[in-house]
């Protein structure tokens, strides 16, 4: 299951290890063997390996570049 979130300062991306600062965006995501899953580890990406790994994307809304966390 995935879940957007925003940082408070203390989470850790599991892809690259790093800090997500706060106030940025983040993905928390049910993850079993690198599969996502609908229950298993949760695990968080920052949004740039959240799109590496294809969890994320951007889409155009009404002019905008909009990032989404949805399939």
């Amino acid at each position: 299951m995935r879940r957007g979130c925003i940082s408070l300062g203390e989470v850790v991306c599991t892809g690259c290890n790093n800090t997500v600062p706060y106030p940025e965006r983040y993905l928390a995501v049910d993850e079993e063997n690198g599969k996502e899953v609908d229950k298993g580890t949760t695990v968080h990406y920052c949004v740039e390996c959240a799109l590496k790994k294809g969890y994320a994307s951007y889409k155009e809304e009404k002019g905008e570049r909009i990032l989404t966390f949805l399939p």
